[in-house]
């Protein structure tokens, strides 16, 4: 939640820590404000997920665009 809104990037010590304590989905959120943010979240922790919004919202980053980019980096998508 600390990087709720910055969009400074997800907070990846704890993502990477609560990813790799559990064995259930975790899905990492708050921070998101660029691509490479993504692409972070999921090399550096084991989160199957990540959540946005306003990225999203406002058009910043086009769904289709962070999928097309993600598949370029050899990140699995759903």
């Amino acid at each position: 939640m600390n990087n709720d809104g910055t969009k400074a990037g997800f907070a990846i010590d704890i993502t990477n820590e609560v990813s790799s304590a559990v064995n259930i989905p975790v899905i990492a959120s708050g921070g998101a404000g660029r691509k490479e943010h993504f692409k972070n979240v999921f090399e550096k922790t084991k989160a199957t997920g990540g959540l946005a919004a306003s990225i999203f919202h406002y058009g910043t980053i086009p769904i289709p665009d962070l999928k097309k980019y993600l598949k370029e980096q050899k990140i699995a998508i759903r």
